[in-house]
């Protein structure tokens, strides 16, 4: 408010600094408490993306911070996407370490993704530390390796891969998942995708609606990954007693379980491979109203409606995405007033229709009240897009 943090509740309001500049429930003239104050930290934008330093600001060092020079190039393709998702940390990391699951969780979502492709993967682990590992890895039928593949500790995975061009160039592909935990059972997402040079394709399209493939391919994993979430914490015991590892498919999985047998002891709750330390508290999980009129009310992306009454669920794509996502919900916002806009342009010309006597002008009003019509239509079905989850269907093979 103003260039300030506001508090929600009782409007309280405070500087950068913490410092807090109004507090409308004082009497007029009475001096704001000294102790009115608000813990700071140090912040640093890198690359449009905010990282916060949580411990001593004087050991706070920027160059610390990942830094990847594709996103620097403004001739490069660069589409960000974020999600907050209603499962745990470690079930994020290790879903986008699972290359295997693609063809056939993502069948035909991407172009690559195709069912019948599922196949032996192969991979190559060529460093571990306790800040991480990487790799290659790639289908086990070619000669070469398609992927290369960095875990940095605690958060982020890359995957880079170089393709040939038809113009003989290589053309570099990279995917940057920043993974952070939201709380238990909690997890948010920034995801980045940079391509060298512009691609026509994409740069034709809003990048609102490209973000809708980012979330259908997370929601064809969530309901699976949920549940998962739920069985390592009801079963109690390492992944090692649970998982069925193959090594031409899970590699990458069983390093990071591995790596959290080295390290997990410095964390709130993990699970590894031969160890683990379960949280000592389950998990309050708002993303599961309970009742026909919660669950109703929880999915009404309507500030002030019944949505209001409820806590926001986390399987909607609006509570999930669009919120989080300046693009998306500016997108929202531009679609729900072009609604309005056709309601009301539709019916003037109805009423035009029905007053005007001469053929000429009613065939306008009738034309323009069909257009009005076409164009609510597409907004009703863009607005379904950003508020409704993409169910899976599997496809049946011979």
């Amino acid at each position: 408010m103003d260039g300030r943090l506001e508090c929600l509740y009782h409007g309280w309001q405070f500087e950068g600094d913490g410092q807090c500049v109004r507090i409308p429930q004082l009497p007029a003239g009475a001096k704001i408490p000294a102790t009115a104050c608000a813990r700071t930290y140090t912040v640093h934008n890198s690359q449009g993306v905010i990282w916060i330093w949580m411990g001593d600001r004087k050991k706070a060092d920027i160059r610390n911070i990942p830094h990847f020079d594709q996103f620097d190039d403004p001739t490069n393709m660069d589409i960000s996407t974020i999600h907050v998702l209603p499962y745990d940390h470690s079930i994020l990391l290790e879903n986008l370490m699972d290359p295997a699951h693609i063809p056939i969780s993502h069948d035909r979502t991407d172009p690559s993704a195709r069912r019948e492709n599922a196949q032996a993967l192969k991979f190559e682990i060529l460093e571990r530390t306790s800040r991480g590992f990487c790799g290659r890895y790639g289908e086990s039928s070619k000669d070469d390796w398609t992927f290369k593949f960095r875990f940095q500790a605690p958060c982020i995975i890359q995957n880079e891969r170089e393709i040939q061009r038809k113009d003989g160039y290589p053309a570099k592909f990279m995917a940057i998942f920043m993974c952070t935990p939201a709380g238990q059972g909690k997890s948010m997402l920034i995801a980045r995708f940079a391509q060298t040079g512009k691609q026509r394709l994409f740069s034709a399209i809003p990048e609102w609606l490209i973000h809708q493939v980012s979330n259908k391919v997370f929601e064809q994993d969530m309901g699976f990954l949920a549940s998962q979430n739920e069985a390592l914490l009801r079963e109690g015991v390492p992944t090692g007693r649970l998982y069925l590892n193959l090594k031409s498919s899970d590699v990458l999985v069983l390093e990071y379980r591995k790596w959290l047998d080295k390290v997990g002891h410095g964390m709130p709750y993990y699970i590894g491979h031969r160890s683990l330390s379960l949280p000592a508290k389950e998990a309050l999980l708002e993303a599961s109203p309970a009742g026909f009129l919660a669950s109703t009310a929880s999915s009404q992306p309507v500030k002030g409606a019944l949505g209001g009454l409820f806590a926001a669920d986390l399987t909607n794509r609006y509570f999930r995405h669009v919120v989080h996502c300046s693009k998306c919900r500016a997108a929202f916002q531009k679609l729900k007033s072009m609604q309005k806009l056709s309601i009301i342009l539709a019916l003037v010309s109805v009423i035009s229709a029905l007053i005007v006597l001469r053929r000429p002008w009613r065939l306008v009003s009738v034309v323009v009240g069909s257009v009005a019509l076409a164009v609510l239509y597409l907004c009703q079905q863009a607005i379904n897009m950003l508020t409704t989850n993409e169910m899976r269907t599997h496809r049946k093979t011979v």
